[in-house]
């Protein structure tokens, strides 16, 4: 499975609450934060919802070519 880096690069304050636990779902929480995921439709779905918040990048895994 795809792997990505989500990292939030903008601070959730002043933000409504949906968008709040999004990037706590997400395992966020402060600016400079990075998780990495498997790339699944839910994923995405909140991606979208806070892309002003995040930087999305694909992680190359060793074992693939």
């Amino acid at each position: 499975m795809r792997k990505i880096k989500i990292t939030q690069t903008r601070s959730i304050i002043d933000r409504p609450k949906d968008q709040k636990r999004t990037i706590e779902a997400l395992g966020l929480g402060r600016p400079n934060r990075k998780k990495i995921h498997n790339d699944t439709p839910q994923i995405r779905g909140m991606i979208r919802k806070v892309s002003h918040l995040v930087k999305v990048e694909d992680v190359k895994d060793k074992g693939q070519d």
